[in-house]
């Protein structure tokens, strides 16, 4: 049995549209998506607030409220809960130039109001979690910004949201690049520096994606590692990537097999989903994909990751503290590939 539970956003099974097309695949009701999340064996939905609450900037806040209680409803007929709830910060015109980082100061007080909304809608659900995802926290032109003054702009709004609940808990999603292409914040060191920096530490981590990690060169084993050495790993994005291009969110384990193998392991070994975290799947279908197999890369995903789990479990844990102590890596590493490639 696993020791994971699961989760996953309703972007995930999208018309598949991209940068270059059109939509290709028709739109699925939110109910009906939830209904085969569960049937799928997902315990929990991730959300932006406006897919909780569509078009909120034209609502008021007793109204949001009242939405969130609608969607909770869905969830709770379906035996689902929600996991996080993330301001959508990088579509309204007023983020063009950044959200708690934009040179406008109105601008900048229209996304604390979008991320206190997204504290109201994550209590009306029920989850007490908020996640940051700093879309456009950087620059497009280096000199038009100050990283000095945007990294003290950010700290001052996740204190003002600490603030504004008591119990709200915080996680930070890194990533390197896209839509900026200098980001203030592309590391787990970074969102860790936030954490550490802010009123109340406890209250705020890290959530690590894989394809973010290697975005940045970086190896998404260790940046959880990193999180989970200082009890910061507040949830996981699980996907691939092939190599450092735009942010892919292949199917996980696709591309990089052994790195998915070891962001598996190091899950495994330190316990995580213990004490409520979820595995999420931030994954998206390939544009070819039919409209009847539009879940398919989920399915997949989810197969993969337990298929891992089990081969952390059987992992030969014997014959890694005797290669470690010959300083036997040549036999270390054979062993693991071909613990990876048995049936």
């Amino acid at each position: 049995m696993s020791q994971f539970k699961f989760s996953v956003g309703p972007w995930n099974v999208s018309e598949g549209a991209d940068a270059f097309g059109p939509e290709v695949r028709k739109s699925i009701a939110f109910d009906k998506k939830v209904a085969t999340f569960k049937k799928m064996g997902f315990d929990a939905v991730q959300f932006h607030d406006d897919d909780v609450v569509p078009n909120l900037n034209d609502l008021s806040e007793a109204k949001i409220k009242e939405k969130a209680r609608e969607v909770k409803k869905v969830l709770a007929d379906n035996g689902m809960v929600a996991e996080f709830v993330a301001p959508r910060l990088w579509f309204d015109p007023r983020t063009i130039d950044g959200a708690f980082t934009a040179n406008s100061k109105t601008d900048r007080e229209f996304a604390l109001w979008r991320a206190f909304r997204s504290v109201d809608i994550a209590n009306e659900l029920g989850c007490g979690l908020v996640g940051l995802w700093f879309a456009r926290e950087g620059t497009l032109c280096a000199e038009s910004k100050s990283a000095i003054d945007g990294v003290k702009l950010t700290l001052e709004a996740i204190n003002q949201i600490l603030k504004y609940d008591s119990k709200i808990k915080i996680f930070i999603e890194p990533k390197p690049n896209e839509p900026t292409d200098r980001t203030f914040y592309p590391t787990m060191g970074h969102a860790l520096t936030l954490s550490a920096a802010s009123i109340d530490p406890s209250r705020v981590g890290g959530m690590m994606e894989s394809a973010h990690a290697i975005l940045a060169g970086l190896d998404p084993a260790n940046e959880l590692s990193f999180a989970l050495a200082f009890g910061k790993l507040f949830g996981v994005h699980l996907n691939d990537q092939n190599g450092m291009k735009y942010d892919q969110d292949k199917s996980f384990g696709v591309e990089n097999l052994r790195a998915a193998f070891n962001q598996v392991k190091v899950l495994v070994e330190n316990k995580y989903g213990s004490k409520g975290e979820y595995i999420g799947l931030d994954v998206k279908a390939m544009r070819t994909q039919r409209d009847e197999v539009c879940y398919k890369h989920l399915e997949n995903s989810m197969k993969i990751t337990k298929l891992l789990e089990a081969k952390a479990q059987s992992f030969d844990y014997a014959l890694q503290k005797k290669c470690v102590a010959e300083r036997d890596y040549e036999t270390l590493e054979m062993y693991v590939l071909e613990h990876l490639m048995k049936g």
